[in-house]
């Protein structure tokens, strides 16, 4: 009976993880296609492809916010490599969680109209720190899957 509820967890491990990096791949894709736009005029269809972005920016840190990080910190992740590299990497990846919330404070056009003379700048920034906190994710996927 033990060795099946060992097997129950890492199958939704693996289904957690597989959610969260495809909800990063999505992110990612969306990333490239704006940061790929030379000039940003808010009414043209770009503005929808921002709207986009910022949604699944959101949701993929929120999903790794709730359900990755939650789950380990609540004790449901008992594996003290799991929790290590969670303690470790968690403080910078919330930085970074800090920036997202701005950037989409900052950006999300639903109901305001935003300047985007510093978009391009904003979307590099952004990019690097998005960078540092997928490597981070990446030590921390490496270890759940282990």
């Amino acid at each position: 009976m033990h060795n099946s509820s060992g097997q129950e967890r890492r199958a939704r491990t693996q289904e957690m993880v597989d959610k969260w990096l495809a909800e990063r791949q999505q992110m990612l894709v969306l990333y490239c296609k704006l940061a790929g736009i030379e000039s940003f005029d808010p009414d043209k269809p770009e503005k929808q492809l921002l709207r986009d972005f910022c949604q699944l920016l959101v949701d993929y840190v929120a999903f790794g916010h709730f359900e990755v990080y939650d789950r380990i910190t609540s004790g449901e992740e008992r594996r003290g490599e799991v929790i290590k590299v969670a303690e470790k990497a968690y403080p910078r990846i919330s930085e970074v969680t800090d920036i997202v919330v701005a950037f989409n404070d900052k950006y999300d056009l639903s109901d305001h109209i935003q300047s985007m003379d510093e978009l391009t700048e904003d979307l590099s920034m952004l990019g690097e720190e998005l960078a540092n906190r997928i490597e981070l994710e990446d030590k921390l996927v490496g270890a759940l899957l282990r």
